[in-house]
């Protein structure tokens, strides 16, 4: 199961990965892609998929704690209700962009 969070940062922070590492996520977590369709298409491991997620994950959530803008963009929008789409569009604007 894909964690909400996990798809915030991969939108916030997905820019900063690897080409790489970025489409494998990509296809994980905006395509709904399973590891299985992600190695075949790959031409990888169903394990290589596993690990390239988790370590994108790991360097995601690294990314967060240094920089914190998941956590401003929250406290923002718990302040501001009203501004609950701009943030959203804000979001989606910033991640998953390819080289």
């Amino acid at each position: 199961m894909k964690d909400l969070k996990d798809v915030q940062l991969f939108d916030l922070y997905g820019a900063l990965l690897t080409k790489s590492r970025r489409g494998v996520c990509a296809l994980y977590y905006l395509c709904d892609l399973s590891l299985s369709e992600i190695a075949e298409e790959k031409g990888v491991t169903k394990q290589a998929v596993s690990d390239c997620i988790a370590r994108s994950r790991a360097q995601l959530l690294s990314f967060e704690e240094k920089l914190g803008f998941a956590r401003t963009l929250q406290q923002i929008a718990a302040r501001h209700p009203e501004l609950g789409e701009e943030i959203a569009e804000l979001v989606s604007a910033t991640g998953g962009k390819e080289d």
